[in-house]
């Protein structure tokens, strides 16, 4: 089966990822990536948006369980999912460029790609949920291929540089916001015109939510879709200019960590569990103590976004990396029922990314079981669980008879514009 590569010049033999080229260690944190990026997102799936950051949003009451458990997700979820998905995005990007290299393809045929990638965030974005992640990923993809045929060497300085920018910048933009509006400091002088200004901010946001609940516990899906176009068709421009001097450098570093063999035994064993282990430590540590003092605090509203954005940049890189060197490392060993589900999740991440978005909808939609709103915390965490079950059900099965996951099958297609076979 073949396409016409460019055209210049050339044509690029296509053909299926054979198993001896998958890298099972991607497939596995894949797999744990998007389990726990359903995680994180449970409570903006089933309570006001603003919830997800401040848990005086929520509908329900948000007792002292609660408090801890949003502690336990701040210091083992939040950002940490979504980082491991950007580093492997990173890692996909070179790694697709190198077998369309192999077969005489070029670059345009990723830049294809990254565009129906945006096609289906779009989608995703005004139809379903609006906490979509595909848009930007996409967006921020168009400029990483410019960037593949640098040496690793180059995009590892580039990606570490452009992350310690990021988090001084995120750091200086979003602690001034919190010592305005909810320090002493915001009662005088020049901070106390920002004070009111922050504060009508949350406002704002809060009053957006009030809006988005009554459409959905009315069940008019129609008047969701409409609000968004209305009112947050420019919110994915913003998500690229406020995520991407945090992902654009994590998928710069995920294909130079690709390039070094980070991912398939290029580091010594002993090297990666000692580094993980200690990247792990020291994040996990820094996140738990930022996270009890966000219990002192209330969880107030511009104390929890420099927490989670403004404060924790470098704490969450060394817990990403160390991650992924913890699952590189152990993962090759465990080849039990539970690991080689999660491993055909991660196969089949795209479908179950998107997927779990649409079942979300049937759980809190007032057209479905309607419980918006009506869950605590824990409830919304047992809704996850069986969320990862299901995923975990259908997955390897699925796999099993099929070459591809559905969404994966229909993203191949589109990118080469041919129907592969589906069926093993």
């Amino acid at each position: 089966m073949t396409d016409i590569a460019d055209e210049h010049t050339g044509v690029e033999q296509i053909a299926p990822t054979a198993p001896g080229e998958r890298i099972l260690s991607l497939d596995f944190i894949r797999g744990i990536a998007v389990m726990g990026i359903l995680a994180a997102n449970i409570v903006a799936f089933g309570q006001p948006f603003a919830a997800y950051m401040y848990p005086a949003a929520f509908l329900t009451e948000h007792g002292e369980t609660s408090d801890w458990l949003l502690i336990a997700q701040f210091v083992l979820i939040d950002n940490k999912m979504r980082g491991l998905f950007t580093l492997l995005f990173g890692a996909g990007l070179y790694l697709f460029m190198e077998r369309t290299w192999s077969r005489g393809g070029t670059r345009w045929r990723q830049m294809w790609r990254l565009f129906v990638l945006l096609i289906f965030g779009l989608i995703h974005f005004f139809f379903i949920w609006y906490g979509d992640i595909l848009l930007y990923y996409a967006l921020l993809g168009f400029l990483i291929v410019p960037c593949l045929k640098w040496t690793a060497k180059t995009q590892l300085v580039t990606g570490l540089l452009g992350y310690l920018v990021g988090a001084i910048l995120y750091a200086a933009m979003l602690t001034l916001p919190y010592l305005a509006a909810e320090t002493s400091m915001g009662e005088s002088g020049p901070f106390t015109e920002m004070r009111q200004g922050t504060l009508d901010a949350v406002q704002v946001a809060l009053k957006d939510g009030e809006v988005e609940t009554a459409l959905i516990k009315s069940g008019d899906f129609a008047g969701q879709i409409g609000h968004r176009f209305s009112e947050h068709w420019a919110d994915p421009l913003g998500n690229v200019m406020l995520f991407s001097l945090e992902t654009l450098p994590l998928m710069m570093l995920g294909v130079a960590l690709y390039r070094f063999g980070f991912f398939s035994g290029g580091f010594a064993s002993r090297k990666m569990r000692m580094w993980g282990w200690i990247g792990v430590s020291i994040g996990s540590a820094w996140f738990l103590a930022l996270g009890i003092w966000l219990k002192s605090v209330g969880f107030s509203y511009y104390a929890m976004l420099a927490a989670f954005v403004g404060w924790s940049a470098i704490p969450q890189l060394m817990m990403v990396v160390g991650l992924a060197a913890l699952m590189v490392e152990y993962s090759p060993g465990w080849t039990g029922w539970f690991a080689e589900r999660v491993r055909a999740a991660g196969r089949a991440a795209f479908t179950n990314y998107l997927g779990t978005s649409i079942v979300m909808l049937f759980v809190f939609q007032a057209w479905g079981l309607g419980l918006f709103g009506q869950l605590n915390r824990p409830q919304l965490y047992i809704v996850t669980l069986l969320a990862w079950g299901l995923m975990l059900l259908w997955s390897k099965p699925w796999l099993d008879r099929y070459r591809y996951g559905p969404l994966e099958w229909l993203w191949r297609c589109m990118t080469y514009g041919k129907i592969f076979p589906l069926k093993r």
